[in-house]
């Protein structure tokens, strides 16, 4: 059975990702630094006859995370990575302290980066891999009042469209995927979006997704 590794898996798109694909009959790999949310969402995989394991891990931790997939990729059958996991803070740019500032680069830029990396050696001796980062449209155009975010996401921007160029003549396809905003817990403490029954769901978003994914260098969800 092929699994997929899927940061931030706990809430969210990365959790609906992870219900779509359990049913599409991937093993799911959930990966986040809370444990209680990844066991919810094992534990809904496997009423429905899914497979999925909960992995803890501060994806920031160079160290943890290296030594994490090595582990798992000596155990699991892996051949997808999505790096979901995000965290954002918005306001007037006087306003964001250095622990904001510090969260945003080193979840959302070091983060993905340091996953890639680890799992990139082994994905380069299968047939076929696959690497698909969660960007957003922040990392399309800049916004009011999320001027490092958008930072950060332009920084994954830039990381994934070198990689798709730099493994071209390899098996591994890169995906970034740029989608709108979203109803989810990533805004339970901010008010930076008034109205968030205009957004669309996550489920709707990761369908969207699935549905488009042809291991293609880009996918846009407006």
């Amino acid at each position: 059975m092929e699994s997929i590794v899927i940061t931030g898996a706990g809430t969210g798109l990365g959790k609906e990702l992870a219900l779509l694909y359990a049913q599409k009959g991937y093993e799911i790999i959930l990966v986040g630094r809370r444990k209680e949310p990844l066991q919810c969402v094992q534990q809904q995989i496997q009423s429905c006859k899914g497979r999925a394991v909960a992995f803890p891990l501060d994806i920031t931790n160079y160290e943890q995370v290296h030594q994490t997939a090595e582990a798992l990729c000596h155990t699991y059958n892996i051949t997808m990575l999505i790096n979901n996991a995000g965290i954002g803070h918005f306001g007037p740019l006087e306003h964001m302290t250095e622990q904001h500032i510090h969260e945003m680069i080193d979840t959302n830029v070091k983060g993905t980066i340091y996953m890639t990396k680890a799992f990139l050696p082994y994905f380069k001796t299968l047939p076929e891999a696959n690497i698909m980062n969660i960007i957003s449209t922040a990392g399309l155009r800049g916004k009011v009042n999320e001027s490092v975010y958008v930072a950060s996401k332009f920084a994954v921007r830039g990381f994934s469209e070198s990689l798709v160029k730099e493994l071209a003549e390899t098996n591994v396809a890169v995906t970034a995927v740029y989608m709108g905003g979203m109803n989810t817990p990533f805004w339970d403490d901010s008010n930076h979006i008034q109205d968030r029954s205009r957004l669309r769901s996550p489920k709707q978003v990761a369908e969207t997704i699935i549905n488009e994914y042809k291991r293609q260098a880009e996918i846009i969800v407006e």
